[in-house]
């Protein structure tokens, strides 16, 4: 999705009328309605308080010009950077002209040229006017003025609103009349008084004329690095913010017009979730997931391709939200696990859910003498170090030659011992685990196509992934209590054709692709080959979905890091297997194939049932 502003947006819907005196019905105040385009959730919250539903000129008889009522128009805010108020008109009749609700070729136009007074009008238009000073009052007995233009003009008077862009929903607003421009903190409401005018001609047509003013309440962005010259022939990645952000990335290789599987992040940054990258650092390019396939622009050689970091700051907690039935479809937010702090970004996907679209770093800091630093996991033993917020935690039972989690290929480790599965000493069996608060760990080296990156997350055996060991499974049966996942969110359901109705990765996906695979009649259908299985990764790959290539954990090593992604699901294939999804860059198999529960494989996790 390609948007302007990478924070919220709420729009106020107001219907205006103008009524003249005939046979027919009075002119009433219309109802108030709303409507809301919501790109990019941060943390600012902003919500429009209105004096009064309508804009009312009441009985304007021919000939003669009148104001409408005054409303006053407030943003009440937590945006650390203030906020901006704008007004447009036409977003639901596509015109800037008041129309008749009987006939629409009975219009009052929209003022093209500034009016100091209603008198000037020309017959049968109209204009708005609002109070120059948010802290004076300009209706009866004030003496603030009234005034045309943006915030900060001095030109007394009438002027037209802007039409509304109805092509595009992520433009609204865009170019608008500036109410108010606040640049600091703002926990209190702050509004501006606003009113309409209009001359009608002798000759006008009676009845109800109406349209539609749009108020826009923006929240200003956190300060940012700012737009960085690249290297001739070279991607350059971007934390994109001023402080706080851990880790490096180098640059990576690309001519004009190229194919590039874009890099996985290697920044965090403490409180924020990493959703893509972007083309322009105030985010109004276009959105990319972390390993896309794109086309380089065609100066790429000369000019290189700057990329930017897109940050999603924390707006709650992650165990037990309830929040996705109200999140647009295709938006992100971001929501801190109060288990270990790490916070990640969230979206709705096509399939209607709300899923993690960041893996999960989810790892155990107690320590057993014995059995060495476990890399992730959950006991009664306060030397397996405690979690509180798992799925069913009371039933958790890992066990240190169960639990496999890293975010590195094996050979040197970083801070910390490794795990050994099964007996001690098994070195066959070594994961080793990545220190995530030893960021100097996190340089990339320039051969980054297959280097390790932070946002690979952590990987789980099956078992450690489900936080049990007790079941006997059988096929195609989903585990359902128990998940590595926070409260109120689960492992997504794979399966066979068998779990057709209940599987979460193949909805999504089939969500996502808008098509069957080819060999759908298959027990273990998959989207395969060229073009069909490269376009499906691609589509998972792309944003808001940001699947990786992450690869996985097998034996003493890493598979695949850089060119595939290995995802379980909660459902056993059998005793020694279960489902997981899994892509390449010419296939996507939607969960419908088994692999070794000893692997380490890659963890989403899914919100509600």
């Amino acid at each position: 999705m390609k948007y302007k502003k990478s924070y919220f947006i709420l729009c106020a819907i107001m219907l205006s009328a103008i009524g003249f005196p005939s046979t027919m019905k009075p002119a009433s105040a219309l109802t108030y309605s709303s409507d809301t385009d919501i790109q990019f959730t941060f943390n600012s919250v902003i919500s429009i308080n209105l004096s009064s539903p309508n804009l009312v000129i009441s009985d304007l008889a021919p000939g003669e010009y009148s104001d409408s009522n005054i409303i006053t128009v407030g943003a009440d805010t937590n945006a650390s950077m203030g906020y901006q108020l704008s007004a447009t008109v036409g977003q639901k009749n596509g015109t800037d002209a008041l129309v008749n609700t009987v006939s629409s070729s009975n219009t009052f136009a929209n003022l093209t040229t500034t009016q100091a007074t209603l008198a000037g009008f020309s017959d049968n238009t109209w204009g708005y006017s609002y109070c120059a000073d948010s802290s004076t009052n300009c209706g009866s007995g004030g003496s603030g003025t009234w005034v045309s233009g943006s915030k900060g003009s001095t030109t007394a008077g009438y002027a037209g609103l802007p039409l509304d862009n109805n092509d595009n929903a992520t433009d609204r607003g865009q170019g608008g009349v500036l109410l108010l421009n606040t640049s600091g903190p703002e926990d209190t409401v702050q509004s501006v008084q606003f009113k309409i005018g209009a001359k009608a001609s002798t000759g006008q047509a009676s009845g109800d004329y109406t349209n539609t003013i749009n108020f826009y309440a923006v929240a200003n962005p956190e300060p940012q690095l700012g737009p960085v010259a690249c290297v001739a022939g070279k991607i350059c990645y971007n934390e994109n913010a001023l402080s706080g952000v851990e880790g490096t990335m180098g640059e990576q290789t690309a001519g004009n017009n190229a194919s590039v599987t874009l890099l996985a992040s290697n920044f965090s940054r403490s409180g924020y979730g990493f959703a893509g990258w972007n083309t322009a650092y105030d985010y109004s390019g276009t959105n990319y997931g972390p390993n896309e396939d794109i086309t380089t622009p065609a100066n790429t050689s000369t000019n290189g391709l700057s990329l930017y970091a897109i940050w999603v700051k924390s707006v709650g907690n992650l165990q037990n939200w309830s929040g996705c039935p109200s999140l647009p479809q295709g938006s992100v937010t971001a929501l801190t696990d109060q288990r270990d702090n790490n916070t990640y970004a969230i979206a709705k996907l096509a399939d209607g859910k709300c899923w993690m679209i960041e893996n999960l770093r989810l790892e155990n800091t107690g320590t057993d003498n014995a059995n060495g630093s476990l890399a992730q996991g959950y006991g009664t033993s306060a030397t397996y170090g405690n979690f509180s917020g798992l799925a069913d935690a009371e039933n958790a039972n890992f066990e240190y030659s169960h639990t496999a989690n890293s975010l590195y290929y094996s050979g040197t480790q970083t801070g910390t011992a490794s795990v050994n599965i099964g007996t001690t000493g098994n070195a066959g069996c070594r994961m080793p685990r990545y220190n995530n608060t030893n960021t100097s760990s996190r340089a990339s080296s320039p051969a980054i196509n297959s280097a390790p990156m932070y946002s690979y997350g952590n990987y789980y055996t099956w078992h450690a992934a489900i936080a049990d060991l007790t079941y006997n499974e059988t096929n195609n049966q989903s585990i359902t209590g128990t998940s590595l996942c926070p409260s109120g969110w689960r492992l997504p359901i794979g399966g066979r054709k068998a779990n057709l109705g209940t599987s979460d990765f193949w909805k999504m996906s089939r969500a996502t692709i808008g098509s069957d695979p080819a060999n759908f009649a298959s027990d273990y259908f998959y989207y395969t080959s060229t073009p069909e299985g490269s376009d499906a990764s691609k589509r998972m790959r792309a944003y808001p979905n940001n699947f990786l290539y992450s690869g996985f954990f097998s034996a003493s090593s890493t598979v695949s890091v850089g060119s595939s992604g290995s995802y379980w699901s909660s459902t056993a294939g059998n005793s020694d297997n279960s489902y997981f999804l899994y892509l390449n860059s010419s296939n996507l198999r939607p969960g419908t194939n088994s692999y070794n529960k000893d692997y380490g494989q890659s963890v989403r996790c899914v919100n509600g049932s």
